[in-house]
């Protein structure tokens, strides 16, 4: 019964409009997260951490003495009491006790209360001497130190010295971008029980189930079949919640193994900002060459991420980075260097786009420097660049239907009537000296796939029931993306039933195990196929029953008839991705199984006296193949969008880096001081449309993955800005806007004051 993956039928549930699975439970606030199920827990103990007031620093004295007094206080944890791996992530390198503190906030010890309350008060009264230690903290200091951790790889291709010396014109520069912090609105939580048998049952926000199962597991020195670990939804995640929830999972476990009572983990809005990774900031400096026709010839570049004190993800997220610095320009000579910076602050993590976002944001601020120096319109530029069919990445992989760009490319500019509208902007700056307008196109070419190959795979349990309706599990998570709702139409399409006879139960590890993170934007991919699998597992079961029973049986009379014949109605479906491979050292291979497409033009107004921006319009073209859920794709593409945004030109990530008492300390630390994109952004006008002809062979139901590559978009919004500073200049003037990431008000407030005196640097 089995049939080719991205075959759909003539009637399907896939491709319907269909709201999120549980958007009324959201909007009349009756759906439950980790934490609701905590505090409606019987006999629960609060978890508070006990924080270092250090970016850097030896423990030398912790003295619970005073905390164990504290009325309402159970217990103090610490190192002593792990009995088995005192270490929260899967590098070895993250003490979940910490002896040496290695980021302001850092969690030394966790006080367990019969409240909230007083396990703050307890933590409050624990008493730690340190020893402080010269802490780094900017990716400049850290280069300057070289202060680097983890692999250094290097993506090359072709002879970029030969080509800089043939090119027309070569170009230099430097540049920082800045971090991202989540803001999912849950923040980490936990909640661990223990049963009779002392078999731990954890409660998390987790994106990796299995990965939380094993680090449980390994902190409590047991095996994975003793723990098992249940997401029932998340409140977001981003990235955020891949890596980051084992060590807070496991400080729940532990505590409640020791006290055989249930423990609740729970972050505030400070701690968690304070103590979770955010998106890697990037260094990178560069030099480029053009032909005489602009044209890209070679690009030599570093890129130096903040990885924070510890690994965490931070090689793979280096290494789409570098994976991803063509975005989607074809360069014949190519040679880029990575590297991992050691700092004093929470270690950075996955983020929306996994490095992705970095890489391509290098070549997007080349372009957008290089195209007024050379005299060339910045659309022309890019246009001119783009990858034709055939022509390899720098890692080797065959750029499949890169026609498609193309199109998403002239769509875009022909709905968006952009000859019609930059000749209204041009006439707009002309007349007014204090606002002007800018007007770009930028388009986006992402990898789908993990970029570790054994992550590429999923597994998924479906039970179709006595009376004909069907659970469903499948190892991916439900962070509000829409995961759930298109396995729902997968599962339906897959054994031809309608979509209400299906319900979908919470992912566990003891359900569906050896699950990867939802991650990657690969979650439909991968447990699609699964979902696909087991459904038709059970359907060519029930053939000869229908065949028996005749074309007019109900599937009520099919299934019920299946069962007294003895007839399995239930399947474990597994998918994994093919054609995968990948050789780390080298930085070669096919990690992705397909790229996924984008194109989107921005118009921007900008105010002279304040620096402040304004989103008039954005066109979007994007390519999420034949679409499973169309509303859920559209709504994955305008959040993704407004997310880049943010990030982009709003969120700005400061730290004290002050030789005072308080360096190292995160002073945008809530949202009053960190600033997030909200409806003064949106654009006044967003036009969203999903490329047709575009059907992804080999992919469930000829879909395509739209998590991630949505926030690339957001890249015209950042340089319609450029090309708004650059009309401040004298008339005439080819001014090369550096500008700088985020661009803020303040920083498109002095690139303002810049773009009348600056210009670019060739040599």
């Amino acid at each position: 019964m089995s049939t080719p993956l991205a075959r759909r039928p003539t009637s399907a549930e896939v491709g319907e409009i269909r709201p999120h699975e549980a958007a009324s439970l959201h909007v009349t606030g009756r759906a439950l997260y980790t934490d609701d199920v905590a505090v409606r827990t019987p006999g629960l103990l609060h978890a508070h951490p006990v924080q270092a007031p250090h970016a850097h620093a030896r423990v030398v004295r912790p003295d619970a003495t005073r905390a164990a007094e504290t009325p309402g206080v159970v217990r103090v944890l610490s190192a002593v009491d792990v009995p088995g791996v005192n270490d929260a992530g899967t590098k070895h390198d993250e003490p979940l006790f910490p002896d040496e503190v290695m980021y302001h906030g850092h969690a030394v010890a966790w006080v367990l209360g019969e409240t909230l309350e007083a396990a703050r008060l307890g933590a409050l009264a624990v008493e730690v001497d340190y020893e402080p230690l010269p802490a780094i903290l900017t990716l400049p200091e850290a280069i300057a130190a070289e202060s680097f951790q983890g692999l250094r790889p290097r993506l090359e291709r072709g002879d970029v010295e030969e080509a800089m010396a043939g090119a027309a014109h070569v170009f230099s520069g430097e540049f920082e971008m800045a971090g991202q912090e989540h803001f999912y609105l849950e923040t980490h939580a936990a909640l661990a029980t223990v049963d009779d048998d002392g078999q731990v049952f954890v409660q998390s926000s987790t994106q990796h189930p299995t990965e939380t199962q094993e680090i449980v597991a390994h902190v409590l020195g047991l095996s994975s079949h003793q723990v098992t670990v249940q997401c029932l939804r998340m409140g977001g995640g981003f990235g955020g919640k891949e890596m980051q929830p084992h060590g807070y999972a496991a400080i729940a476990a532990l505590g409640a193994r020791l006290t055989g009572r249930p423990v609740r983990v729970r972050l505030t809005r400070q701690q968690d900002m304070t103590m979770t990774g955010k998106r890697h900031g990037f260094h990178a400096t560069w030099r480029v060459g053009f032909d005489g026709d602009g044209r890209l010839q070679a690009l030599e570049a570093t890129l130096t991420s903040d990885g924070g004190w510890s690994l965490d993800l931070s090689e793979p997220v280096l290494s789409r980075a570098l994976c991803h610095v063509d975005n989607a320009y074809w360069i014949p000579h190519l040679r880029v260097d990575g590297r991992i910076a050691q700092t004093h602050k929470t270690s950075q993590t996955a983020f929306r786009g996994f490095g992705g976002p970095q890489g391509m944001l290098v070549i997007e601020d080349i372009l957008g420097r290089c195209a007024p120096l050379l005299g060339i319109d910045p659309v022309d530029l890019r246009r001119r660049n783009l990858y034709a069919d055939g022509q390899e990445t720098p890692y080797g992989q065959v750029v499949r239907h890169a026609d498609r760009l193309e199109r998403a490319w002239d769509q875009v500019v022909d709905t968006a009537e952009l000859a019609t509208r930059r000749d209204e902007v041009a006439g707009f700056n002309a007349q007014n000296p204090r606002r002007k307008r800018g007007l770009v196109v930028t388009p986006v070419k992402f990898g789908i796939s993990f970029n570790f190959t054994a992550f590429n795979q999923a597994g998924a349990l479906v039970h179709v029931y006595r009376d004909g309706s069907v659970l469903i599990n499948h190892g991916g998570t439900e962070m509000g993306q829409g995961l759930h709702t298109k396995m729902l139409q997968v599962a339906a399409t897959a054994l031809r039933v309608p979509i209400d006879r299906v319900r979908l139960a919470p992912t566990r590890t003891d359900k569906v195990p050896n699950t990867s993170a939802t991650a990657a934007s690969s979650g439909a991919d991968l447990n699609g196929g699964a979902v696909k699998d087991a459904g038709e597992q059970i359907l060519a079961r029930l053939e000869p029953v229908r065949e028996r029973l005749g074309p007019n049986a109900s599937w009520d009379e099919v299934v019920r008839t299946a069962y007294f014949d003895r007839i399995q109605l239930w399947a474990a479906g597994f998918y994994r991705t093919e054609g995968l491979w990948w050789d780390t050292a080298a930085m070669r291979g096919e990690p992705f199984k397909y790229f996924a497409y984008g194109v989107a033009a921005a118009e921007v107004e900008v105010d002279g006296y304040t620096g402040a921006y304004e989103v008039r319009r954005v066109d979007i073209v994007h390519d999420v193949g034949d679409s499973l859920s169309p509303l859920i794709d559209i709504g994955q593409i305008e959040g993704g969008f407004l997310q880049g945004v943010g990030w982009l030109t709003l969120e700005d990530l400061r730290w004290d880096t002050s030789d005072g008492p308080g360096r190292g300390r995160l002073a945008t630390q809530a949202a009053s001081t960190y600033k997030l994109p909200s409806l003064s952004e949106m654009p006044h006008e967003m036009r969203v449309t999903l490329l047709d002809r575009a059907t992804e062979d080999g992919v469930v139901y000829g879909s395509k993955a739209v998590g991630e590559p949505p926030l690339m978009l957001a890249f015209s919004v950042r340089e319609a800005i450029r090309e708004a500073i650059a009309a401040f200049a004298p008339a005439g003037a080819r001014r090369s806007v550096d500008l700088a990431s985020p661009a803020t008000p303040e920083a498109v407030f002095w690139a303002i004051r810049a773009a009348a005196t600056e210009g670019g640097s060739e040599r």
